[in-house]
Parts: C-alpha cells; sequence; structure tokens
C-alpha cells in the first residue's frame, strides 16, 4: 500500500466519525468524506455488493480524485470499507477516474482511467487519459505491473487522445470485453469495445456507436448489456441541448436501446430516452445482481449547481439502486425491492378534492415511500408539497392539462441562484397516474407509473421541516410508510 492511499484512509477514518449521523441520508449512500461523483465498480464480489465511488476526501469539491469505496449485502445498508485507490502512479498522478470491476476467479478486479496532465515547453497543458488495472479482495487492491493496459493511441485515427475514459468491463465466454468512452474526429463522443484474454493484453475491436453530435458531445460513463431480449447502451452525454422537455440537464443520462451483432461486434440503435428527469442525476452504472435482475445506481446531483451547506463535510449522495426492465420498448426503473422491508407503519388513505393545502393524518416526516394514485378524469390537477415548514416547502405537482409533472424547489431553502424546476410530460396510463415518491431526507426520487419515468432532485432544506401537505381538485389514493433501518 502506497504512503499516499495510507493517509487518505486515516484521514476519510477520522472525518467518518466526526459527521453526525442525522446529517447524511438514511438509505441513500453518502461519501465516508469529502466529495462524490461517479459510482464506480458497481459489482457483486462474495456474494456482497460493491460500489466505489470518485472521491475527493479532502474537501467537498471535485479534485484530487480516488475510489471511495462501500458495500452492502442488501443494496440499502451500506457499510464503509477503506479508500480502494489513491491517485499514486506516474499514469494516474492526476486522478484515479471512473470505472468497473468484476470477481474472476476468487479475486476482485477493477479497472479505472489514470489522469495524466503535463506542461509541455510551450506552456499548453496536454492530458492524457489511460485504462488501468487493480486486483484485490474487496478491501486491499495492488495495480498491475503493466499499467496502463489501454492507450488512447489504439482508437481509430483522428480520435482525442485526451478525452478517453471510464471503463465498463465484463467477462464472456470467449473473454473479456471493455466499452470506453471517447471523442471522434468530429468533436462529438464514440463508444469504443476492447477484448482481451487475460485483463493485461487488450485489442480495440470496434466502435459500438457514435453520437455523430446527435446527443450533445463526448460520450461518458458507457454501460453495456442485455435486457430483455435487447441490448441496452447507457452514456452520460456532455453538452446537450434541451429538445422540448428533453434533455435539460445539459449533462445528462441517455438510455440507447437496439440489437447487437456478437459476431460482427455491431450495436443497431432502435430507439433512445432520457434515464432520469431531474435535477440531479448522472453517470449511472449497473451490475447483475446473483437472482437476475439488472440494477442501476447513479450519481445524484449535477455539475452546474453545487447545493451542499457550507458545515457539511461530504458532499453527493448516490441514487437508490434501481431495478432495470424494458417494456413497451422503453426502459423503466424500480426501486430494488430490497427496500421493502424497511418499510415501517403503512397508512392508506382515500382523499377527497381540497382547495386548500392539507395534510393527512400520520403522513409527515423526511425519510419516506408514498405512493399517490389517481383517475385523471376525476383528478385533473394534483400537487404535493414535501419538506414543509412556516418558510420552505418542495413542490411536486401533475397538470392534467398539460399532462407534464414538475418538481419545483425554488422555496426549498437555498441562498443561491440555482437551477430550480424541472418538468417533464406525464400522460396517464389507462386513465390513471401513479406517482411513488421517496424521499430521503435531502434526496427526493419520484417514479411515475411503474418507473416509466423517474425525476430525482436534491434539496437541503432544514431538518425541522417535516410537514406533508395535499392540493387537488378531484379524489385520490395514498399509501404511506416511514423507512427505518433495524
Amino acid at each position: 500500500m502506497s504512503k499516499k492511499l495510507l493517509q487518505t484512509r486515516e484521514h476519510e477514518a477520522a472525518i467518518l466519525v466526526e459527521i453526525p449521523a442525522e446529517q447524511r441520508p438514511v438509505f441513500h449512500m453518502s461519501p465516508a468524506s469529502g466529495w462524490a461523483n461517479d459510482p464506480n465498480g458497481f459489482s457483486v464480489y462474495k456474494g456482497e455488493y460493491h460500489l466505489f465511488y470518485q472521491n475527493n476526501p479532502y474537501g467537498t469539491r471535485w479534485g484530487n480524485i480516488h475510489w471511495g469505496h462501500y458495500k452492502s449485502r442488501d443494496l440499502i445498508s451500506w457499510e464503509y470499507v477503506p479508500s480502494a485507490l489513491a491517485p499514486d502512479m506516474p499514469y494516474d498522478r492526476d486522478g484515479c477516474f471512473s470505472g468497473s470491476a468484476i470477481e474472476w476467479q476468487g479475486k476482485h478486479y477493477l479497472m479505472y482511467t489514470g489522469n495524466r496532465e503535463d506542461k509541455l515547453p510551450d506552456g499548453t497543458l496536454q492530458i492524457r487519459q489511460t485504462q488501468s488495472m487493480a486486483v484485490g479482495n474487496g478491501r486491499d487492491y495492488e495495480k498491475f505491473p503493466e499499467n496502463p493496459v489501454i492507450t488512447a493511441d489504439t482508437l481509430p485515427e483522428g480520435s482525442s487522445l485526451s478525452d478517453f475514459r471510464d471503463p465498463k468491463f465484463w467477462r464472456e465466454d470467449d473473454g473479456f470485453y471493455a466499452v470506453i468512452g471517447s471523442r471522434s474526429p468530429d468533436g462529438s463522443g464514440q463508444i469504443a469495445l476492447y477484448s482481451s484474454q487475460d485483463l493485461r493484453s487488450w485489442r480495440f475491436v470496434s466502435i459500438l456507436d457514435r453520437c455523430n453530435n446527435e446527443y450533445g458531445k463526448m460520450w461518458e460513463c458507457p454501460d453495456f448489456f442485455p435486457l430483455d431480449g435487447k441490448q441496452v447502451l447507457i452514456v452520460s452525454p456532455q453538452e446537450m441541448l434541451a429538445e422540448g422537455l428533453e434533455h435539460h440537464s445539459g449533462n445528462g443520462s441517455l438510455c440507447l436501446i437496439g440489437s447487437y451483432d456478437r459476431s460482427s461486434h455491431t450495436f443497431t440503435r432502435e430507439a433512445g430516452q432520457a434515464i432520469d428527469y431531474g435535477m440531479d442525476f448522472y453517470a449511472g452504472q449497473t451490475t447483475g445482481t446473483p437472482d437476475g435482475r439488472r440494477v442501476l445506481i447513479a450519481w445524484m446531483n449535477n455539475w452546474e449547481n453545487y447545493l451542499t451547506p457550507n458545515d457539511f463535510k461530504w458532499s453527493g449522495p448516490m441514487t437508490v439502486p434501481r431495478e432495470l426492465t424494458i417494456r413497451d420498448g422503453r426502459l423503466h426503473q424500480n426501486p430494488v425491492r430490497e427496500l421493502e422491508k424497511y418499510r415501517a407503519g403503512e397508512l392508506t388513505f382515500e382523499a377527497q378534492a381540497s382547495g386548500d393545502f392539507k395534510e393527512l393524518p400520520g403522513v409527515s416526516g423526511r425519510v419516506f415511500d408514498m405512493t399517490v394514485e389517481f383517475d385523471t378524469k376525476v383528478c385533473r390537477n394534483f400537487e404535493l408539497r414535501v419538506a414543509v415548514n412556516e418558510h420552505f416547502y418542495t413542490s411536486l405537482t401533475y397538470d392534467g392539462a398539460k399532462q407534464t409533472f414538475t418538481t419545483d424547489r425554488t422555496y426549498s431553502g437555498s441562498t443561491r441562484d440555482l437551477l430550480a424546476v424541472r418538468t417533464m410530460s406525464l400522460a396517464g396510463h389507462e386513465g390513471r397516474v401513479k406517482l411513488r415518491v421517496l424521499m430521503d431526507r435531502y434526496c427526493i426520487e419520484v417514479f411515475a407509473n411503474d418507473g416509466e419515468k423517474v425525476m430525482s432532485s436534491l434539496i437541503y432544506t432544514p431538518l425541522g421541516a417535516e410537514k406533508i401537505l395535499f392540493c387537488s381538485d378531484g379524489a385520490f389514493e395514498a399509501a404511506f410508510s416511514q423507512i427505518k433501518k433495524p
């Protein structure tokens, strides 16, 4: 273990015990200390889920990127594990960037991007991103002496040598494969496919898909997997332009659904959609579960909006893990079923229309799982306000005339001039709208119509704001449960 990694472990362990438990989400993973962004290495190793993440353990802003580390038996309760990777080698001295992990032959293998920045004699900055490997036992990891194992020199002519990152690798019967985000000669994103027999020698296979300036520019954090008879390519485009109510985040997450010819290593795109419509979602990564599910987790934050309170010693939670399915040609997401065992004291209601905001008996708090359902012919307009006190509230609104759903955090307590409103289209399904709202102190995730669309947003309203208010022009049904850990 390097001196730098040892110092990091000592530091994060000291900060970890200083952070009050009530300052953290209850069932959303948050970093041990400092800044977190992209989830990395989401995998199963020896029967436990491991999740790494981009981490600056020394501050709540991006920089000095390590790999932080947690593990879980059920995807809900997460256990701290000491930091796994530090930028301590010449090829990764300016950051151990995003990557992935697999279990193979009893060992845990990590693949990540090493970032190096050199100032040239003319004063310009040269960035080089390469892919490296490490192997370990679920706690301690050693970097390969052969690192880096892949360089951008292997890409098609004209590809960027600087933007080449975020490998996602997996094993098949004929060897190992990896997809890596890069930039094509036209300046927009492309996803490169590589293969290997031994994890040390890799060869370029093909370009699976190109952006062609259709969805933003650089494509980060690719993931590639089969799901329900289709092949799915997930990417996180930068610099996307909005189209109607789509792709408003600029840095968003995109799901491309299609088919994959394994003999020619060709991906044929059939459909594309945003993964999340909220203000805080990026860099989703998936893993397969032992019982055959495909589960996604993402960074619950946004590059353009920094909400973290000044007194926090951590920044950047992860979303609740989500089970993925494809229905009617569209990706659907729902919270992992493991969350259900943490529900406590379910209350059900049939509420009538009310022109004024009202409370429902027993419905309050900042850590809950609530489902609201209504007939769109009876209830045309519905508004839910959460984290409410005399000063603050966050609004979740369905507009039947426009068939839209909106999250509005204008009055959530931020003193910064930040993006506060996000709207998505939402039609009724067979004449009904169903909204499942997960709230975990600062995290709000809304799963609409059984996961057809999702909207994720952060608020840092003081925890004393606990009221929940309803207003509607028609009757609705509600089920409410607190979420409590044993």
